[in-house]
């Protein structure tokens, strides 16, 4: 894994993280600009699982193919899953969904990195 786009990505997810928990502390529903920053969060994992895919068949291995594949693909699920929930229910609590989806990123991306140099624990 490329480490400085990982780290764009992690903080990136945490950023808007931030931002939707403000949005909630403000009593406000999740609004266009937040489901924008979530869209092009979700470009960077798609472009994080670019990365990956690439450098699997440039030859280079993770320590577990199996764990590695499943928290690269997982990345893509958690947005998607957020915000179709927050969608369904539009509350203020929706925009907290949010905001621990996005939490969530940044961890993934952690234990990705640390399957790819490696860690199998």
């Amino acid at each position: 894994m490329i480490f400085g786009f990982a780290v764009t990505v992690a903080v990136a997810a945490t950023l808007v993280a931030l931002w939707s928990f403000v949005q909630s502390a403000r009593n406000r529903l999740p609004d266009n600009p937040l489901l924008i920053a979530l869209a092009v969060l979700e470009l960077l994992l798609v472009a994080q699982l670019v990365i990956g895919i690439v450098l699997l068949a440039g030859g280079d291995r993770p320590g577990s193919l199996a764990t590695y594949l499943a928290y690269l693909i997982g990345c893509l699920v958690v947005l998607p899953v957020g915000a179709a929930w927050a969608l369904a229910e539009r509350s203020r609590s929706s925009t907290v969904v949010l905001g621990i989806a996005c939490l969530a990123i940044p961890v993934m991306v952690l234990r990705l990195n640390e399957v790819w140099s490696g860690a199998t624990a």
